[in-house]
């Protein structure tokens, strides 16, 4: 079976809202998600917590962050920093730090300044990287599932920050919005965070959206936000579907951005690489040893991206490297069904193939912590060939 997580962001999509509403629908994962937070916040800070509300009349949770006499730093490096130290499970610490660098991204895109001199000012608290650490456990623990989400309202009205009076959205929470769902529903007032609109996009980013299919229901949450809506409840609900694959592949479109460069070092190519893999939107990137003009050797970068996001990624290959020209276009792929478990610590994949049989591959980040070849190689067919069913 193959879990797919519907968002319906009926009040809004905030980064506490998100974790309230996930935990809400899927309670095992509490005591897991609540050390991750307690490991980035200071030793003395009283941690996070899941309280039962009711919001206009419906039962929720929301995700409270206790206070602390500290300031939570305000520099984008100086949290990254933090999640780097916290001593996080290796999928949760890239997938906070993934979260957190679209946030600057965001930032530093609207503000016309380079993302590690990012300065936070509104959400530079504890709760937003509760929030998003919340969010990256959350989301690594549901490594395989499929996603849907309802368009996200935009609001409207005005906001004052650091910069003075702006529009809602604000700029770096419509930076995050560019390319994905939205609506006005006729209410007013920020209605999707920063940190909100920052899991939305990782989520179309990364995992990418798919329509919600038809099976079983086997779990409801709701998370509550902080404020009173007059005509509707100020929650985000969370549908989980439990659905068979029968090996039916699916299918959806991507983005190929390609180019090639002559005239940089390995060492360049291999920073800008790393560098791209990271970028937001970016899916997947290979690179390839090619004879190009005057017979000359060069090295032919192809990014997949979600759609939409094709021009963002150009801007960041011009910055990146050498080259001075690029080829877009759109390509259909076609995907086998895929699901995520955990056996015996070690995460692996497990694809269905046509007409049932499935595969099963080890994570080999897992891995990576195995001195030798031969022990890794055992570790990974021992996971690869228990039934986990």
């Amino acid at each position: 079976m193959t879990r797919h997580v519907h968002l319906t962001p009926l009040g809004g999509l905030a980064g506490d809202m998100f974790a309230a509403a996930m935990l809400s629908a899927f309670p095992d994962m509490r005591d897991g998600v609540l050390a991750a937070v307690a490991a980035v916040l200071p030793a003395d800070h009283p941690g996070a917590a899941l309280m039962p509300v009711v919001s206009g009349g419906l039962s929720a949770h929301r995700f409270e962050v206790a206070a602390h006499p500290a300031r939570a730093p305000m520099h984008y490096p100086d949290l990254d920093a933090l999640i780097a130290g916290a001593g996080l499970p290796d999928a949760v610490r890239d997938t906070a730090a993934a979260l957190l660098r679209l946030l600057a991204e965001a930032e530093a895109s609207v503000h016309g300044c380079p993302t590690d001199r990012v300065h936070f000012h509104e959400i530079a608290d504890w709760d937003t990287l509760a929030d998003l650490t919340a969010a990256a456990a959350i989301l690594s623990g549901l490594d395989g599932a499929g996603w849907s989400m309802d368009p996200l309202p935009l609001g409207g009205g005005t906001v004052v920050t650091q910069h003075g009076t702006l529009p809602v959205p604000a700029p770096a929470t419509a930076a995050l919005l560019a390319g994905l769902p939205v609506h006005d529903d006729g209410l007013a007032g920020e209605r999707v965070t920063p940190t909100g609109a920052c899991i939305a996009r990782y989520i179309v980013n990364r995992l990418g959206l798919s329509p919600r299919p038809a099976g079983t229901l086997s779990a409801i949450g709701r998370g509550a936000g902080s404020r009173t809506l007059p005509d509707r409840p100020n929650i985000l609900s969370v549908l989980a579907i439990e659905h068979a694959n029968h090996g039916t592949p699916g299918t959806d479109r991507v983005t190929v951005v390609e180019f090639d460069i002559d005239d940089m070092t390995a060492e360049e190519i291999a920073f800008a690489t790393d560098r791209l893999r990271g970028t937001g939107g970016v899916l997947d990137l290979t690179t390839h040893s090619v004879i190009g003009k005057k017979g000359r050797t060069a090295t032919r970068l192809r990014l997949l991206v979600t759609p939409g996001s094709g021009d963002a990624v150009a801007e960041a290959c011009f910055t990146l490297t050498s080259t001075i020209g690029l080829r877009l276009h759109d390509e259909r792929r076609i995907l086998l069904p895929r699901s995520g478990d955990v056996v015996g610590g070690l995460r692996r994949k497990a694809v269905t193939r046509p007409g049932g049989s499935v595969t099963r591959k080890a994570e080999s980040d897992d891995l990576a912590g195995v001195d030798s070849l031969a022990e890794r190689r055992r570790l990974a067919r021992r996971t690869e060939e228990e039934d986990g069913e």
